[in-house]
């Protein structure tokens, strides 16, 4: 073999002898494996933002067709005056009704309602990300 191959292949061998410890090392290896290891401990929803939420409540639990009644509720970690709107669940999903409000600065809600479906309805709000419980209500 040429010596001068072997000088080089000594040195690079030599290089790779003194590398191999640096690569080793953990923070070397993968600085960003700290803050993972740190994140690690948390539960998904202290590494996430809070949602906001939406409350409701029907005045009452049942009522003639078309008579007028009351979903009401609030909100948190919604901005103020956040459009909410009513839904109501029909035989292919929730549909969405034509009555809806902005939240006030209290962060409070209150939607006139009146249905014509006779039977259970159940209907809840949703804006701003949020949407709340469901609320039934009998209309005879």
């Amino acid at each position: 073999m040429n010596p001068l191959l072997t000088r080089v292949a000594g040195v690079g061998a030599g290089l790779l002898l003194c590398a191999a410890p640096l690569a080793t090392t953990p923070a070397a290896a993968a600085p960003h494996t700290a803050s993972a290891a740190s994140d690690a401990g948390l539960s998904p929803a202290a590494r996430t933002a809070p949602r906001p939420t939406l409350s409701a409540k029907a005045t009452v639990k049942s009522a003639k067709a078309w008579q007028e009644f009351r979903v009401y509720g609030s909100s948190t970690r919604l901005n103020a005056g956040t459009r909410v709107t009513l839904q109501q669940l029909q035989k292919r999903g929730w549909v969405s009704l034509p009555i809806h409000m902005n939240t006030t600065r209290s962060h409070t809600y209150n939607l006139r309602v009146k249905l014509g479906i006779k039977g259970l309805n159940k209907i809840r709000v949703f804006g701003g990300g949020a949407i709340s419980n469901t609320v039934q209500v009998t209309i005879r």
